[in-house]
């Protein structure tokens, strides 16, 4: 490993360290994500806890934070072994970051961030199963873990020097939804819209009375 690729591996980790999460929550002044909501400081609880703008906005971040270090360390003419291991730790910071006490979120919008400058197309892909997933489930962590499973299959179609890297970073999504995937096969994993949808209920029923 040379000292470009060690750098930029460093830069990685401490780019993915920086939590949108409690940061965009504690601007606006919303509770804690750690605390609050599934206690994931990720996008999802913050559009739980926060609203859509919070939550676009967490997200744009973390998908930032991982392609950038490693379309730098593209530029840089860094091998696609190393490139992988940019990405993966960019998604090691989000998930361990150094500046919030190493507790941090699951690490797909990094995730997904890290994999973008391989190609559009290839980034297209991955954000419309995750969608399609989410929508027709409304599991956002089935979509993640579905998402992880498929991208090394679409990494190999379209750039197949990826292949490895993309698998690996897909293993460390996918172990991190460990107890994600627990609570879906025991029918206990909750919604992308479960509180809204009872705050409805609520309405509706105070409407009536």
């Amino acid at each position: 490993m040379n000292a470009t690729a060690l750098g930029m591996i460093i830069f990685a980790y401490l780019c993915g360290s920086i939590s949108s999460a409690i940061l965009m929550c504690k601007i606006a002044r919303l509770p804690d994500p750690r605390t609050a909501g599934s206690g994931n400081p990720g996008a999802t609880n913050v559009l739980r806890i926060g609203g859509k703008a919070a939550a676009t906005a967490v997200m744009i971040f973390d998908i930032l934070k991982g392609m950038l270090p490693v379309w730098l360390g593209y530029k840089l003419g860094v091998a696609p072994f190393y490139l992988g291991l940019i990405g993966i730790a960019a998604c090691l910071g989000h998930i361990y970051p150094l500046f919030f006490r190493f507790r941090g979120g699951k690490g797909v919008a990094t995730a997904l961030g890290a994999i973008a400058p391989i190609g559009l197309d290839l980034t297209g892909l991955m954000a419309g199963t995750w969608l399609l997933t989410v929508l027709l489930s409304g599991y956002s962590s089935l979509g993640a873990i579905i998402s992880a499973l498929i991208a090394p299959f679409y990494v190999w179609w379209f750039k197949p020097q990826f292949t490895f890297p993309v698998a690996m970073l897909s293993c460390l999504v996918l172990l991190r939804h460990h107890d994600n995937i627990q609570r879906l096969w025991r029918g206990q994993e909750s919604r992308v819209w479960r509180k809204r949808q009872k705050d409805r209920d609520i309405e509706n029923q105070k409407n009536k009375s």
